[in-house]
């Protein structure tokens, strides 16, 4: 039986992994250990919470004792866990350090003496900074290109990856990392660039676009990149063992493209597009080939972004219960995202 042990598995992406493995996996068991930061929420686990392959445990991933408590038993991790917020980084660096690398560190000390079959490291194609060739021409950014990270939550995650990669140089540990592009869906939390845009439409709001806007992004929906997790758990060793594999959907869209199309599906006015001063170091594309997944092990992403927009706009109109909970914690940062357009500064 496959027992996974999921760390950050109450966050957005971890929690759509988790209903997804426990849906498609009927002798699957999963646990969860997440220490419920403003991020994590346990309501994002709601459906799922009564099922008896599932098991939740409230904890830090830096905390050795909780780790090694919570791996009894799994013979897979996935780790989820992480602080990942740009602008957050921007303003507290310090607590993505801790979290992120020493956090990792924690948790591949525990599966190292667990002897786990498999540890996949949930990295970013954020560690690339700009993609572009070694010779400074913009393209998608290659599983060897270097690391070039822009911001101290890219240089947090690039430091967890390079580390999870020397246990399996340095110990065997069975390690698989992979980079991931900008993930959007359902129980994102409201921070990010298309929640943030959703729910400011939704509610009448100005939509904070950086810069002039022509920053773009990959987008891929959670559900494809839970789908090519699901094809990494399942892959025999010698093929993905030590390995490094970009996931993304290679439809690229700007800031300013994202504002547009989502007032357009709202048949809103575009004058509540307001331009706010850019943010630090702000990559300019981030972008990932994506042929190294796609060749051995056959995946492909099935939503078109087109589609999962208007699904998740979908979403977050019918949860207001979910939103209303989020906003009731009073999350000062959040609220300071929400009303960038109307104050023109950064959080």
């Amino acid at each position: 039986m496959q027992s996974l042990l999921v760390t950050g598995g109450a966050g957005f992406i971890g929690s759509n992994f988790v209903r997804y493995m426990l849906d498609q996996h009927s002798h699957c068991t999963v646990t969860v250990l997440d220490k419920l930061t403003y991020a994590g929420n346990i309501d994002n686990l709601q459906d799922v919470a009564q099922n008896p392959r599932f098991h939740f445990v409230q904890g830090d991933i830096c905390d050795a004792g909780v780790v090694n408590q919570a791996i009894k038993g799994c013979n897979m991790v996935v780790n989820f866990a992480a602080e990942t917020h740009v602008d957050r980084s921007i303003v507290e660096p310090g607590g993505f350090v801790i979290t992120d690398v020493y956090g990792t560190y924690t948790l591949l000390e525990a599966a190292r003496q667990a002897e786990v079959e498999r540890f996949i490291q949930i990295s970013t194609d954020e560690v690339y900074g700009d993609a572009c060739s070694p010779e400074g021409v913009s393209r998608p950014s290659l599983e060897t290109d270097a690391l070039m990270p822009r911001s101290p939550y890219a240089a947090s995650k690039a430091g967890a990856d390079r580390l999870a990669f020397s246990y399996w140089a340095t110990y065997g540990l069975p390690v698989i990392i992979t980079r991931c592009s900008n993930n959007y869906g359902p129980y994102q939390y409201p921070e990010k660039q298309l929640p943030l845009f959703i729910v400011s439409a939704i509610e009448g709001r100005s939509l904070p676009i950086y810069g002039d806007g022509s920053s773009t992004r990959d987008w891929l929906h959670v559900h494809d990149h839970c789908v090519a997790l699901d094809f990494l758990l399942h892959a025999p060793g010698t093929m993905v063992h030590g390995e490094i594999f970009n996931i993304g959907s290679g439809e690229e869209y700007s800031i300013l493209d994202n504002a547009r199309a989502i007032l357009q599906l709202l048949n809103l006015s575009s004058k509540l597009l307001c331009f706010v001063a850019d943010r630090p170091g702000h990559v300019r594309r981030h972008a990932i080939n994506t042929e190294k997944l796609r060749t051995k092990l056959g995946w492909r992403p099935k939503r078109e972004f087109a589609t999962g927009l208007h699904e998740t706009i979908v979403w977050y109109q019918t949860q207001r219960d979910w939103l209303a909970n989020i906003v009731a914690r009073q999350d000062s940062f959040l609220h300071g995202a929400l009303h960038l357009a109307n104050d023109g500064a950064i959080p």
